[in-house]
């Protein structure tokens, strides 16, 4: 993170917002919903409180600002990754290539997969429904493609059951790259996905 005390002069509004916005992140990420305050923002910040009242008019709206952005991150790089109608490549080829499309994106957006994956308590409702909005998004996708049978192919019995199956797996894979990258990096991940692939899409 970018020391606060270094940027605090000289800075566009706009840059001044994002700033806020990323600092409130972080505080939630670092130390839940409950440690963040407009003073704590200011602190993090190195700035006074009435720079952060300047943006934001009370701590519900930083709040609130700061879990659309979070939110709609997310939910722009599922859409980068999930296979489309005119994606190449068998069906097994496709997942596996879009799990570790998934998995990159988490591994250099940390912070904002972490908020998005193991939201800390007290999130607000905000989060949980844009949480859920992108993963019901997902498993819409995934259970079309599960829908649709390659020649000599077999289709899913149930493809809704079979998209949240693969999303609750994509999800862990996700968590365990986040909680300790070391002992499971994505090359790790990739190697027991594309297993698993092979079993379920010999």
């Amino acid at each position: 993170m970018a020391d606060p005390l270094a940027t605090r002069h000289r800075m566009s509004a706009a840059a001044r917002r994002e700033q806020l916005l990323d600092v409130t992140r972080d505080l939630v990420v670092e130390q839940g919903f409950g440690a963040v305050s407009m003073e704590s923002v200011a602190r993090r910040a190195g700035i006074t409180r009435p720079v952060v009242y300047g943006h934001f008019p009370e701590l519900g709206a930083l709040l609130d600002a700061m879990l659309e952005r979070e939110s709609s991150r997310a939910l722009s790089q599922l859409a980068e990754v999930l296979p489309g109608p005119d994606a190449g490549g068998t069906l097994r080829e496709q997942l596996g290539v879009a799990m570790e499309a998934f998995l990159r994106a988490v591994e250099s957006s940390p912070v904002t997969w972490r908020l998005a994956l193991m939201p800390p308590d007290g999130a607000p409702e905000l989060l949980r429904a844009r949480i859920e909005e992108g993963r019901e998004a997902v498993i819409a996708v995934l259970a079309e493609i599960a829908s649709s049978a390659e020649p000599g192919g077999v289709r899913s019995p149930d493809p809704e059951l079979t998209g949240r199956m693969l999303s609750a797996a994509s999800d862990a894979g996700a968590r365990l790259l986040l909680t300790d990258a070391e002992r499971f990096p994505v090359t790790r991940l990739m190697a027991h996905t594309e297993w698993l692939l092979a079993q379920l899409l010999p």
